[in-house]
């Protein structure tokens, strides 16, 4: 329910603070004295579209705040839990400022969101219904939901296991059918990934192979030049004729023979010695790779087209060897699991068959099951219209049920709901039935029934009982009452019937001061509410008699209230 409400600088509120109670509210007030601004600002603050026009005259901003506390069950909390809203409690805190830049902030419990986020979840916690606006009961999508709500009992395990149908009848389809719609461009890729890996199998790849196999071509390519460097440095450290290292061997000789003189000529000795052995370390190494060295023109030939072959699966796979192996590994494990799908196109086209089959049952059977819950909720509606003085007037629901070959998320129906308000004429969707009296009371028996599986914090009706008066008005007055005593009705109204039967009663006043317009808001105490209705008996000068008959209004407005209390809400 709408705990309090907060509006500062909005239209002719220059600041207004309202708690609310439980149960129903109405506002009353002379013409234009901004009753259905208050409703505007709750509109806005749930999400409505807002502009600048709404801000007041010489305001920067204008701000709207509503405490709300819902019950525990509401759809809210999975819709706050979506968003990543947090919820410490059942109250949660709506605010918005629109700024004349044009400038909008949402909040939802202090945390910041858009507008569309702040009209989904406006929309979980307040219904407002106006004459001529058509709400959530007026849009057809949604009529398939209130009937599956209203027999939810017999549909809802129907519904669940058709929803599961669905899904995998989905998943198996969409599988099949893009199978099908690419099944040349399927059967190409599979040949050229087998063309592929068979290709690069066969080349026998090797990480380091190429870099290996250009170090052997450039020993083979300059052969000439490298043996006569191995032999002439060899020659030139231990030749048959005297070298370096007979000459370094007589200085290490010589050195040897003043060790014990000097400490100093005793690293020399040591340094020539080392030379000496190093030296001949590599001599030995020069000779052993001198030996090593051999010609082999085919193998220059080997090497020459091993490199080429390995050009040619760069150029289609990869700027190196190891891009070429993993590309390899990826399109390999690709054309593994495409023939393992390859022969099974029979069994996933049997699998969509027998999936479609049950699905149908399943959505047959729901489909049955709707149609029992349509004749049902026709009843209780034309009970409901018949306590309206609409006794004539049919309900019915419309179905569309699809072709077998088509299915909705939501089972085989599309459905809509119809009235006929004056006997032979024909019947007409709800959606396109004339304002008016009609309306508004059509309107007050579907919310008599779906009050409770709604599960809306907050309704408000805004002047819905325009055009009606005497037995009729009570009538309404008690729809309306009844509806209270689920959610907080919030109402703004002219006839004293409804404002009698009301639990908190508002009087709203527009006054000007200092050539500004403002509006006030007076909460009644019950000699107040007397004068009240006494003002809407009479719409003049307040009598002794209006004071009676508006005092007789609230006396029997307690007799009623006591008898809805004691009556089921279907009734």
């Amino acid at each position: 329910m709408l705990q309090e409400l907060d509006i500062r600088d909005f239209a002719i509120i220059e600041k207004l603070n309202i708690a609310f109670q439980s149960g129903m509210t109405v506002l009353t007030g002379e013409t234009g004295a901004g009753k259905s601004i208050i409703i505007d600002a709750v509109g806005i603050l749930a999400g409505g579209r807002g502009s600048q026009e709404f801000i007041r005259k010489g305001a920067s901003k204008m701000r709207l705040q509503g405490l709300f506390r819902l019950p525990e069950n509401s759809a809210t909390f999975a819709a706050l839990d979506h968003y990543g809203i947090e919820h410490a409690d059942a109250d949660i805190l709506l605010q918005r400022d629109l700024y004349r830049t044009g400038r909008n902030v949402c909040r939802i419990n202090g945390q910041l969101v858009n507008t569309t986020t702040l009209k989904e979840i406006g929309e979980t916690i307040v219904d407002i219904h106006g004459q001529n606006e058509h709400q959530e009961l007026m849009h057809p999508e949604k009529h398939l939901a209130l009937l599956d709500e209203f027999y939810k009992e017999k549909v809802g395990p129907q519904r669940q296991a058709y929803s599961v149908a669905y899904t995998e009848y989905t998943r198996l389809n969409k599988t099949y059918q893009e199978r099908m719609a690419h099944a040349k461009e399927w059967a190409q890729r599979l040949d050229m990934l087998r063309f592929q890996v068979d290709e690069i199998d066969a080349a026998q790849l090797k990480p380091d192979e190429e870099s290996q196999l250009e170090s052997e071509r450039a020993r083979l390519g300059n052969f000439q030049r490298i043996t006569a460097a191995l032999k002439n440095s060899y020659a030139a450290i231990a030749g048959d004729e005297a070298g370096t290292m007979d000459n370094l061997g007589a200085a290490m000789n010589e050195l040897q023979q003043i060790t014990t003189l000097d400490t100093a000529y005793q690293e020399l000795a040591d340094s020539v010695q080392t030379a000496y052995y190093t030296l001949q370390d590599a001599a030995s190494d020069l000779l052993r790779q001198a030996d090593l060295m051999e010609w082999d023109e085919g193998r220059l030939d080997e090497i020459e087209k091993r490199l080429e072959v390995i050009q040619q699966l760069k150029r289609k796979y990869g700027d190196s060897t190891a891009q070429i192996l993993n590309y390899y590994a990826k399109i390999k494990a690709e054309l593994e699991q495409m023939e393992a799908t390859e022969d099974n196109e029979d069994q996933l086209a049997e699998q969509v068959t027998v999936a479609k089959k049950q699905l149908l049952a399943l959505g047959q059977q729901l489909s049955k099951t709707r149609h029992q819950g349509a004749k049902k909720l026709s009843q209780a509606i034309h009970q409901q219209l018949a306590a309206l003085y609409m006794e004539k007037t049919v309900f019915s629901v419309d179905f569309k049920t699809a072709p077998a070959t088509h299915f909705y998320s939501t089972g085989l129906d599309d459905i809509e709901f119809y009235i006929q308000t004056n006997p032979g004429e024909a019947a007409g969707p709800l959606a396109k039935i004339a304002s008016g009296g009609e309306l508004s009371r059509m309107m007050l028996a579907l919310k008599t029934i779906f009050t409770r599986s709604q599960g809306i914090t907050s309704i408000i009706f805004d002047e819905v009982d325009t055009g009606v008066s005497g037995r009729v008005a009570q009538a309404i007055a008690d729809k309306i009452s009844a509806i209270a005593r689920f959610s907080q009705v919030l109402c703004i109204t002219h006839l004293p019937q409804v404002a009698a039967m009301s639990d908190q009663h508002f009087f709203i006043r527009k006054q000007i001061s200092g050539q500004r317009t403002k509006t006030t808001l007076t909460r009644l105490e019950p000699a107040q509410r007397i004068d009240e209705l006494a003002r809407m008996l009479s719409g003049t000068a307040i009598t002794k008699l209006t004071r009676e008959h508006a005092k007789e209004l609230l006396d029997l407005a307690v007799v009623e209230k006591q008898r809805l209390r004691q009556t089921k809400i279907s009734e």
